[in-house]
């Protein structure tokens, strides 16, 4: 499997989707093995706790800052997220977002397998 097109793809205005933990979704490029895709969640908001059985995600935050709760079988962490900060967040792990500043919080995400 590999990417046969050459996608070009701008985020829309609105989003595409709401993810299963709330946050809006705006898909960007996709190929066979993965995807990426725009995560938006407004000031004051809070994710719902969520995990994905199969699907591993790395999000890199553009916008915006707040914090994210990662739990798996062995460990548990909250971080400080905002602009440049990547996280990892692989198939099984619980996780939580919130906003906590006055600007929505943006994060790029590659999708393994695909959105």
């Amino acid at each position: 499997m590999s990417i046969t097109d050459f996608c070009t793809r701008r985020a829309a205005a609105t989003a595409d989707a709401v993810a299963p933990d709330g946050s809006e979704v705006r898909v960007l490029c996709a190929g066979p093995r993965g995807s990426m895709a725009l995560f938006t969640l407004m000031p004051g908001m809070v994710s719902k706790a969520v995990a994905h059985r199969s699907v591993e995600e790395i999000w890199y935050f553009t916008r915006g800052r707040g914090r994210m709760w990662r739990q798996d079988s062995t460990r548990e962490e909250i971080v400080e997220i905002g602009p440049g900060l990547s996280v990892a967040i692989p198939a099984g792990t619980r996780f939580q977002f919130r906003c906590d500043g006055e600007e929505a919080i943006e994060a790029v995400g590659v999708t393994m397998p695909p959105w």
